[in-house]
């Protein structure tokens, strides 16, 4: 690194730490006292602070996040993914898309491993930085409904404008009464645009008006989220899950 991209850096960085004085004072002191040589040491050692700094947020930002632990891409079976869904998480994983507050869809069969495309989604998204939450629909469905029974559903929604993507996982497993449904829409909405959602099903948009209720609120819900979204269908026909069963009782039935 020339000693203009180094000063250049030590700036930056003292910068990014919020230093601002220091930021406009340092290099050109440093400079003028003719103590160039130490700015290769400082810039080392910002490198380290700002390293830290990066780990540190990471990790509350995982464990905010309430991801699955276990599932991650370095977890994932990538033989079992089709590969243009695969493909197109892979490109995903950058965080663009939460930067233009996009969507992202997930549909499948029960099993085929929707979940876990969007958990090591959300994995790389904390990895870059991004702040998400992942949770079961029904879950947040209840804690909602909850804070409106309270009056308080202004407050629970802004509470979960911190987070710059929310995973939904298995939307439509659960049959919601029309007050879920309104809270539900109602999230939906209220991110629209502004924030991401991240959303697994195992139910086409033809069938959301078991969700939704109403036709209307089923294609306005379906409206928002389309609208700045990134679909991606997972076209298998067997279940992991029932595939690693089977192959655990051929196993035990192999075995003396």
């Amino acid at each position: 690194m020339s000693g203009l991209a180094v000063a250049d850096r030590i700036t930056e960085l003292l910068g990014e730490f919020k230093l601002g004085v220091a930021a406009a004072e340092m290099v050109p002191r440093l400079v003028q006292a003719g103590h160039d040589d130490a700015l290769g040491h400082i810039v080392e050692v910002l490198e380290l602070e700002a390293q830290g700094r990066r780990e540190r947020r990471v990790g509350r930002l995982l464990k905010a996040s309430k991801l699955p632990p276990a599932k991650t891409f370095a977890t994932l079976d990538e033989s079992r993914v089709p590969r243009p869904a695969l493909a197109k998480v892979r490109q995903l994983a950058g965080g663009d898309f939460v930067e233009r507050a996009e969507n992202v869809l997930f549909f499948g069969l029960p099993g085929v491993g929707k979940s876990h495309l969007a958990s090591a989604l959300g994995h790389s998204l904390v990895e870059a930085g991004h702040s998400v939450l992942f949770t079961p629909t029904y879950q947040l469905v209840q804690h909602l409904l909850a804070a409106r029974r309270d009056l308080a559903l202004p407050r629970a929604l802004r509470g979960l404008d911190v987070f710059d993507a929310i995973i939904l996982d298995d939307l439509g497993y659960v049959q919601q009464t029309a007050d879920e449904a309104e809270v539900l829409f109602t999230l939906m909405a209220e991110r629209y645009e502004r924030r991401s959602l991240i959303i697994t099903s195992n139910l086409v948009f033809s069938d959301w008006d078991r969700i939704f209720k109403s036709p209307m609120t089923t294609q306005a819900a379906i409206d928002r989220l389309v609208h700045h979204a990134h679909i991606i269908e997972i076209n298998r026909k067997t279940s992991v899950r029932a595939e690693e069963a089977k192959k655990r009782n051929a196993k035990a039935e192999a075995e003396p």
